[in-house]
């Protein structure tokens, strides 16, 4: 058994997200909270308008984006406390990188700031969920 099998029993709570739908009370599993996400991103990323400055911060933001869950997936196939907590800096790191590519491209195109703001919002989410989790960590003396 792997070190997050011995984690994730601790860790439920931040590991399980409520629904922001007040009539679901579904709980999301942060895999697919962050597989929702990469793909929301997507779908906005090919409604920007077409141009050179949208190109370039489109494929970054999706680069940056879609590794926020892909390295949380693969922080969770991790034996040691020491790796996990290595994939989940790097996802937290992703996580912030694409806050800073979200304000790049509501500043090249100020007329979806509306339709942005939901994702960016999500994106402060997980990266506060993220940085929780590893607080947590942190102080669990397991290893």
């Amino acid at each position: 058994m792997g070190y997050v099998e011995n984690y994730k029993s601790k860790i439920t709570n931040s590991k399980q997200i409520p629904s922001t739908n007040t009539q679901n009370s579904k709980q999301y599993d942060l895999e697919d909270r962050t597989m929702e996400f990469s793909k929301r991103l997507i779908r906005l990323v090919k409604a920007l308008p077409k141009n050179d400055i949208n190109f370039i911060l489109g494929r970054q933001i999706i680069r940056s984006g879609t590794s926020i869950g892909a390295n949380y997936r693969e922080a969770n196939e991790t034996e040691t406390k020491k790796d996990f907590q290595f994939r989940l800096r790097i996802s937290r790191k992703e996580a912030k990188e694409t806050v800073y590519w979200f304000n790049l491209i509501i500043e090249a195109n100020p007329q979806l700031k509306e339709r942005i703001q939901p994702i960016l919002q999500e994106s402060m989410e997980l990266l506060k969920i993220l940085a929780t989790i590893l607080e947590t960590t942190k102080g669990n003396k397991q290893s």
